[in-house]
């Protein structure tokens, strides 16, 4: 169901010399300047009784009148399904997620998703774009990820992830020993045969990984990994494109790798470990209502432990 926006104002004289959409933007801040630039550009926006574009300068003092209609929300369905929360306001939500949660629907996954969990949680997340969740992780990694629960502190917490101000913070278990730790700066886009997957290429957008050794092992490593960007995959294929990949991945790490010598517990771990053994486990933000920088921890999970664990007695023994 489309909502109708009907809002009529007048830009302060101190706003003169600003470009309109720039205007509009300071003065409604519950709608993102991509949205106004859409009205501006589809004639929804009138300046003085006379369309503008969204570049044109203004001088303050004119009436604006917008006749507009928000784009119409997929209707998902409310599931009940528990959701581990670390933390929750009037104007967000952070969530532990499980290993094996789906984040939104899609093909192959049309419910039993995060999504869903969300709105049976909080029914007024249907009102709002992709249910307020503002980033994703992968099916099978797991840790925090951060929901708005308004109109306003979605626009706010975008606003921070677009300027990298969202800090997230992963462990990881990876292939191979790793001597210091550094910064993975390579574009990632889309494979261009095998199409489900991402890979470095030169046509991709601006990726940026920092990573630091927290552990090593006989033939593993335990990093603390950073992200500057948020791309598909991202830590999964920066990681394989430095020939260290996360372990268990079964997207771009390989063959297994049996370290020679390797205790019959480890060798059963390993080839029981089916996923990517990488965990969001820090996250940091600055509140979109009380302005207050926030931070949160959650340990790693369960089969994370006790891979290390069984890596780290291989390692003494």
């Amino acid at each position: 169901m489309t909502e109708k926006i009907n809002i009529t104002l007048t830009i302060p004289d101190e706003f003169g010399g600003m470009r309109l959409d720039q205007a509009l933007a300071k003065l409604l801040p519950d709608y993102s300047r991509t949205l106004i630039q859409d009205w501006i550009k589809n004639a929804c926006v009138t300046v003085d009784n006379r369309q503008m574009k969204p570049r044109e300068p203004i001088f303050g003092g004119e009436n604006i009148v917008i006749n507009a209609e928000t784009k119409a929300q997929p209707v998902w369905e409310a599931q009940p399904i528990t959701l581990d929360i670390v933390y929750e306001d009037d104007a967000l939500l952070v969530i532990n997620k499980p290993i094996g949660m789906v984040v939104h629907p899609a093909a192959g996954n049309p419910n039993n998703t995060l999504l869903n969990a969300l709105i049976h949680h909080a029914p007024a997340l249907q009102e709002l774009p992709r249910a307020g969740i503002i980033h994703r992780l992968d099916k099978d990694t797991s840790g925090l990820l951060v929901i708005a629960k308004t109109q306003p502190a979605l626009h706010y917490l975008t606003i921070q992830m677009k300027k990298r101000l969202i800090t997230r913070i992963y462990q990881a278990v990876i292939g191979g020993i790793l001597t210091s730790g550094g910064t993975v700066d390579e574009p990632i886009g889309r494979h261009p045969i095998q199409r489900k997957r991402m890979t470095v290429i030169e046509t991709g957008k601006p990726a940026v990984t920092h990573y630091r050794v927290i552990e090593k092992y006989r033939d593993h490593t335990r990093v603390k990994v950073q992200l500057e960007t948020g791309r598909t995959h991202q830590i999964r294929v920066h990681m394989a494109h430095i020939r260290h990949p996360v372990l268990g991945d079964q997207v771009y790490g390989g063959r297994l790798q049996l370290p020679k010598g390797a205790s019959p517990e480890l060798v059963k771990k390993l080839r029981e470990f089916k996923r990517q053994a990488l965990h969001a486990c820090e996250l940091g933000l600055i509140h979109p209502v009380t302005k207050e920088s926030i931070r949160w921890q959650v340990p790693l999970p369960e089969d994370m432990q006790e891979l290390i664990r069984v890596l780290k007695n291989d390692a003494n023994t």
